[in-house]
């Protein structure tokens, strides 16, 4: 669905913030997003076809409306309203988007995505040159965004250590797997992508598999990572942030201070290890970071440097 970000940063939901790095689900913005976030798929439906009978040419009602078909797995009725957005779409956010994964494995799917590709480049648009690559690409960072919502739910409603939860975050751990094992795959072929030739998204997309991944796949592409920082296709944080997730695999401390971890005891977020608080602020810097106190007051930690 449209979220303000497709990428959060989610660290609200318990060790989410170390396993993934996301930001906590946004409130939803009406009645039925609220009724989607709790998991009522019927109730989401109904409010927005009724939101949708009022306002029939509102782009987001109609493309959220797609989306909970998609996850209702009423695929007719998700193409249906797919149809009628897609034709004057201006992003290409779509194809990344986990709501619409049972709508991809609809043979429908190859078409719809080259309409999109089609309208946004139409409008003036990004313009991508491997499609190939880049829909491989998309494809990934949709399985890799999947579920997130599921796990918010559950914790509401049983708990982050229930065995639903543990359920959910095991299948997660099968998707990682075959994520990485198929972008090894795409690697070893094409190398690691650039804007130029499949899009930013695309090269984010490749980022978010390696980053859920292990040490040993971080420290590989760790070096085409910095290179893309350097040649702006990705914010110097996401570079601090696979640095330090390498070293948080390893068990060792981390450079950035980029990642917390939920203390069971106090049902509060902490930060995890720095292997030197008086450098931080200096290492972060250096990445154009802001200082590590105003970063960790978002996620409601305070934390001062050592004088």
């Amino acid at each position: 669905m449209k979220k303000s970000e497709l990428i959060l940063l989610f660290s609200g939901l318990a060790l989410s913030s170390l396993l993934y790095s996301q930001p906590p689900l946004p409130p939803g913005g009406n009645r039925g997003d609220s009724l989607r976030n709790e998991g009522d798929l019927p109730g989401a439906i109904a409010e927005y076809r009724k939101m949708h009978s009022a306002k029939p040419g509102d782009r987001t009602i109609t493309y959220n409306f797609a989306c909970l078909f998609s996850l209702g797995k009423q695929v007719d009725s998700c193409y249906r309203y797919l149809d009628m957005w897609v034709k004057s779409a201006a992003s290409l956010d779509a194809l990344m988007d986990p709501d619409l994964i049972n709508a991809r494995k609809d043979k429908r799917w190859t078409d719809f995505e080259n309409r999109l590709l089609a309208s946004v480049s139409a409008g003036g648009g990004e313009k991508i040159k491997d499609t190939g690559f880049a829909s491989a690409l998309w494809r990934l960072q949709a399985y890799d965004q999947a579920y997130f919502t599921e796990v918010g739910i559950a914790a509401k409603k049983v708990g982050m250590k229930s065995s639903t939860v543990e359920a959910i975050w095991d299948l997660k751990a099968l998707i990682n797997e075959k994520n990485q094992a198929d972008l090894e795959a795409l690697l070893t072929g094409k190398g690691w992508p650039k804007a130029s030739e499949v899009g930013q998204d695309a090269v984010m997309a490749a980022y978010l598999v390696v980053q859920h991944s292990t040490s040993g796949l971080q420290y590989k592409y760790l070096p085409d990572v910095k290179r893309s920082c350097e040649a702006g296709e990705l914010p110097w944080e996401r570079y601090a942030l696979m640095y330090d997730r390498a070293l948080h695999n390893d068990g060792k401390p981390q450079k950035y201070g980029t990642h917390t971890l939920y203390n069971e005891k106090t049902r509060q977020p902490e930060l995890y290890p720095l292997q030197d608080p008086s450098k931080v602020d200096g290492w972060r810097r250096e990445l154009g970071m802001e200082p590590l106190s105003a970063y960790l007051s978002k996620y409601g930690i305070k934390w001062e440097p050592p004088k």
